[in-house]
């Protein structure tokens, strides 16, 4: 799994097999990039929807390779 802090964007998430439980609702995921929000103005939380964009977020790029 990779995860990844983009340059003044979301945090991307790289799966190659996971669950995804939301609510009362459950999904199966292989190889599959997931965006996570990291500024906080998602109108979509814990996922990205772009509204670091229009917010003017600014942060680094970071990546950390989980074995």
């Amino acid at each position: 799994m990779k995860i990844k802090a983009s340059a003044n964007g979301p945090y991307l998430i790289e799966v190659t097999e996971a669950t995804l439980r939301k609510g009362d609702t459950e999904e199966k995921i292989e190889r599959k990039t997931i965006a996570l929000c990291r500024c906080g103005h998602s109108a979509n939380k814990p996922f990205c929807d772009g509204a670091h964009k229009n917010a003017g977020f600014e942060a680094d790029a970071v990546e950390l390779e989980v074995n």
